[in-house]
Formats: C-alpha cells, structure tokens, sequence
C-alpha cells in the first residue's frame, strides 16, 4: 500500500510538473531562427514531452539508487552474520533474537521469525523461516516495482501523445479546408512523432534496467535465504 501512493503521488507530480512546463512553453513561443536541439525535439512534444522527460529523470535516479543498495553485502553486511554465527556458537540464542530485533534487514527478520520457535521443532521453525524469506523477498521486489511502472507508463504517454496531436492535426485541416499548409500541421504531428520517440526511448532502458535488478533481487534473495537456512541448520535434530 505504501509503494502504490507513493506511485500515485509520483505519477500525479509528474503529470503537473509536465503541464506547468507545457503552458510557460506555449505561453511565449520562440523565433523560428531560434529554435534549440532541446525545443525542436523535446519542447514539440508539448506537456506530454515534459512529462515523459520529467519520468527519465525519476527513472535515472531510482536505477543509480538500486545499484548502490541492492547488493547482498549492502542488505546484510558480512560482519553482522559473522556476529550472529558466533553467538550461535555460544548458544546465545536470546541474545542472537535480541541482536536480529534490533538490526533489522532481510537475514536478520527471517532468523527473528524462527528463533522463538527453537522448542517447537526444527520442521516448523524452518516452516517460520521460509514463510518470512517470502515476506522479505516481496519487500525487496517491491523496491523495484517502480521501474516497471515507468517502463510501461512511458510509451503509454507518447501513444497518448501520439493521440493528441493526430487529431490537432485533423482539427486544423477540418478548420481550414483546402487553405491548410504543411506549416498548419507541423505542430501536431511534430508532437506525434516526438511524444513516440520520447517515450520508447525513455521505456527500452527502463525495461532493461528492471529485468538486470530483478534478477539481482532474486540472487540476493535465495542467497540470503540460503544463509539463514545454513546457519540454523545446527538445530536440526535437537
């Protein structure tokens, strides 16, 4: 629930921060012998370019925040299982529960999750276990669940685009008749084929970089899964 208002409110930032653009930039259209790179491919698209852009900014700054967290030694660094294991050596089995309570991350939740039920048998401490990797591996891919929806929303807002302006363009031919000039039409169908460009260039990258953390969350997952499973491997038995 968190993640899908934090979208909500993401998409609706975005779809005013674009409209605000686009009424300053039709407000005072520039000379034609002034027209810039940017103007000419991104201004065309109108509000809808703005939005499109304003999603690439969002997801340049989420891929360069999951590269530097999701990695495995990032979610559980390497001296805290070191600390658990040995506690687990000693049979500080309070204190190891006491240590995960108050460093919690993915390996240290699923360890609090079976710890308690060390007396009820290994199979149902493990069954504890497993059930909160689940919960965990669902937190971690929910971190990611936002590249998706701006892989999706970005070529579903140049379509939109494409949509708009196609029928500016027919609006002015159905309002001049045989007077209309290609000039007429350069502004919506400029903001056809620019809002199409934007949105597949900004949807190919994203798409990409959410399958290459995807798969990193599931490596991170069953690896740390892995280790809680190894470290309480002890108690099978007893």
């Amino acid at each position: 629930m968190k993640a899908m208002r934090m979208a909500s409110l993401m998409v609706v930032a975005v779809v005013m921060v674009g409209f605000l653009a686009g009424r300053a930039w039709a407000a005072e259209p520039p000379a034609a012998e002034e027209v810039s790179w940017f103007q000419q491919y991104i201004g065309a698209g109108g509000w809808i370019g703005y939005v499109i852009v304003f999603c690439s900014f969002i997801s340049v700054a989420l891929s360069i925040e999951h590269a530097v967290n999701i990695k495995r030694d990032k979610i559980v660094p390497p001296q805290l299982i070191d600390e658990i294991e040995g506690m687990f050596e000693n049979e500080e089995y309070q204190e190891a529960l006491e240590l995960c309570e108050a460093e919690p991350n993915f390996l240290t939740n699923v360890l609090a999750a079976g710890l308690p039920k060390i007396n009820a048998g290994f199979d149902t401490m493990k069954a504890a276990m497993t059930e909160a990797a689940e919960i965990e591996a669902i937190r971690l891919s929910q971190k990611i669940s936002l590249l998706a929806l701006l892989a999706n929303l970005a070529p579903m807002l140049g379509l939109f685009g494409t949509v708009s302006g196609m029928i500016g363009a027919f609006a002015t031919i159905a309002a001049m008749g045989s007077a209309v000039t290609p000039a007429d039409l350069a502004t919506g169908v400029g903001q056809a084929l620019v809002t199409t460009f934007l949105g597949l260039l900004v949807a190919i990258p994203t798409m990409v970089a959410f399958f290459l953390f995807r798969n990193r969350v599931v490596r991170v997952t069953i690896e740390l899964t892995g280790i809680a499973h190894d470290l309480v491997e002890r108690f099978r038995g007893k």
